[in-house]
């Protein structure tokens, strides 16, 4: 009992306020050491699982997982058939904007005719024919651009009439011979009998709407 109270004796009020100034700081420092230990532990955790070789089954479920995207994604994609489609009605369209000497409308369906066969190459740059021997469209379609078709705009850009028909059936024929290159004679193209776009007006005079 004497050395309880001489114990209770030597914490007097002034050691009392002291520690109660000190617990926040010593609180303080362990919770510091103990974060500090668990993001160390967390880190170890993390290289662990960064050096972890990928198992062989994970690699067979990942491949398979992206060819059913790769497949949904060609299920989306433009084929070349529709692209040839919009050829086919821009370079209709020239037909009849250069035969009324439309310009500016004929330039206009020339680009769009160009820009569309460049995109059906990159649809499909390459394709088999019946014999199964390849078709290099790409290398078709440089050869058409650089000749017959650089003809036409040079026809529009002179604003030359006679010359215009004259390349015109020319790029006709440099088709039809893509065509045949492709196994499909059965494509054969022809002067339009009708423009495929009847709200467009070809008159270069037309007054309305203004």
């Amino acid at each position: 009992m004497r050395k309880e109270k001489m114990n209770n004796d030597l914490i007097t009020p002034a050691s009392r306020k002291g520690l109660r100034k000190l617990l926040p700081w010593l609180t303080l420092t362990v919770l510091m050491a103990a974060g500090l230990v668990a993001l160390r532990l967390q880190s170890l955790a993390q290289t662990q699982s960064a050096v972890t070789p990928t198992k062989p089954a994970d690699l067979t479920n990942q491949i398979a997982a992206l060819q059913a995207e790769l497949n949904i994604l060609k299920g989306k994609a433009t084929d070349q058939s529709h692209v040839m489609a919009d050829v086919g009605y821009h370079f209709a369209n020239l037909w009849f904007a250069g035969d009324k000497e439309n310009w500016p409308l004929a330039k206009f369906y020339f680009d769009e005719t160009r820009s569309h066969l460049r995109w059906a190459v990159r649809v499909i740059p390459m394709r088999k024919d019946l014999a199964g021997e390849n078709v290099d469209l790409k290398a078709i379609l440089d050869a058409v651009d650089s000749g017959i078709l650089s003809q036409v705009q040079k026809t529009i850009e002179a604003r030359d009439h006679d010359k215009f028909v004259t390349a015109y059936k020319q790029t006709l024929e440099a088709c039809y011979a893509c065509h045949k290159a492709s196994s499909k004679p059965y494509l054969r193209p022809q002067i339009p009998q009708s423009p495929p776009q009847p709200i467009i007006n070809f008159d270069p005079n037309a007054k309305w709407p203004e």
